[in-house]
């Protein structure tokens, strides 16, 4: 794999020239916003085949898999072109298999709020072992508040994804409560309650386990979260069910703050079976612009967590989303917008701005000035960066990743992620 950064009068002719590549071939499995027009900046992936498939009459998806010993998921995998396709050209040439040294076998999540398009889950469902829809809610008695889940659990057996449930503290104003995570944790009758609810919740629904996310919980509370988790694991581990945790990015046990202070690493570790470390939001809507997940950050929190967490229980957290500031910055002032990355390069091509790329972040960023003479401050994430952040699971060696979220497609993650690893299918 070879990752191409987009040079003056460059287009997808002249960069397949180079490479011995149709233009057709290097836009089919990138899915680019604009392939006619190109960035100065921009991150093309370029891969090798080393088979490929000339569709005749009458072929199938599922033919073509038999004929080379593989199956459907691999050659959706290998083709994300075919994403919201039921059909096939005679002619067009399908990839079997990749160029690649790959070894290791991932696991790969990904969140989603639940009420997505069909063609938007298609494209990354052969990408993932999990989806998680965001998210359950509960109420002081330990009864589910219940999620929008239906759209995106019913498709996904057929890519040989399982769904995670998702259970948090978030409330209907749109925060975390503390003071609900409160209140259940110091009550053993309550949750036991709930424990019972989740695991018929996730009998009735075909789910594999939950994925449990309370955030901004007080320092008194840490133990006694761990141990929530410890009985609901027991629960849930004896079905046949696992349960995913997710910890905030601590660097440091001792490290100060209400989103850090109630998340014991070792303890809540012991009790779960796997732990999802949410490595990005340095860059967010109210903060001064940065990259939203800057690797030199992203390695502190896995120094942590490595030190304290076996490897091969954690999961780290990868964003598929920018954000794109309006400056002079001010705390307090105008939020950022929330942007997707294919939404980042198609902003600089229409203000014809030039993307650059910070070696120390490790992540692409570019300013424009809108039509009222506002300049604006994007940070986002290409094929670099994500690159630069997968190779982390085998340097640390851990189990894989979780995205947050799959709201904002990103076509060239999945391509890269499955250049790199072998995905696990449950």
């Amino acid at each position: 794999m070879i990752i191409y950064t987009v040079k003056p009068n460059d287009t997808l002719s002249s960069i397949g020239a180079n490479y011995g590549l149709s233009p057709q071939f290097i836009q089919n499995i990138n899915l680019l916003p604009n392939p006619l027009r190109l960035v100065v900046g921009q991150s093309i992936i370029i891969l090798f085949p080393e088979v490929s498939h000339t569709v005749k009459a009458g072929e199938t998806i599922y033919s073509i898999s038999r004929s080379y010993g593989t199956d459907i998921i691999t050659i959706l995998q290998n083709n994300p072109f075919l994403y919201s396709r039921t059909y096939l050209y005679e002619g067009e040439t399908i990839v079997i298999s990749y160029e690649t040294d790959r070894e290791k076998t991932v696991i790969s999540n990904a969140y989603t709020y639940g009420n997505l398009k069909t063609d938007e889950e298609n494209l990354s469902y052969p990408y993932l072992t999990y989806v998680t829809p965001f998210t359950y809610g509960f109420e002081t008695t330990g009864s589910l508040v219940y999620a929008n889940d239906i759209n995106a659990i019913k498709n996904v057996a057929y890519f040989g994804v399982c769904p995670l449930m998702h259970l948090s503290t978030f409330s209907s104003k749109g925060n975390f409560s503390s003071q609900l995570a409160s209140t259940i944790l110091n009550s053993p009758d309550v949750q036991n309650v709930l424990a019972e609810n989740i695991l018929q919740n996730i009998i009735q629904k075909g789910y594999c386990g939950v994925d449990v996310d309370f955030e901004y919980l007080p320092a008194e509370d840490a133990e006694k979260y761990a141990k929530f988790i410890g009985l609901l694991t027991e629960k849930l581990n004896a079905q046949g069910y696992i349960t995913v945790t997710a910890l905030a990015p601590k660097v440091s046990a001792e490290q100060k703050g209400a989103v850090y202070e109630g998340h014991i690493y070792p303890l809540i570790a012991e009790n779960s079976n796997y732990c999802f470390v949410m490595t990005y939001e340095w860059g967010y809507t109210y903060g001064p612009p940065m990259a939203v997940a800057p690797i030199n950050n992203v390695r502190r929190v896995l120094d942590y967590a490595v030190s304290v967490i076996p490897p091969e229980k954690i999961w780290m957290g990868v964003p598929t989303y920018g954000y794109d500031w309006t400056l002079p910055f001010v705390r307090g002032g105008e939020p950022a917008l929330s942007i997707s990355n294919s939404r980042a390069v198609e902003t600089a091509l229409k203000y014809k701005a030039d993307i650059k790329f910070d070696e120390q972040a490790q992540s692409p960023y570019f300013f424009y000035t809108d039509e009222d003479s506002r300049v604006h401050e994007v940070w986002f994430e290409d094929a670099r960066s994500i690159y630069s952040k997968l190779q982390l699971i085998s340097e640390y060696g851990l189990s894989g990743c979780g995205y947050w979220n799959l709201e904002r497609p990103f076509p060239q993650n999945w391509m890269i992620l499955n250049n790199m690893y072998f995905i696990k299918k449950i």
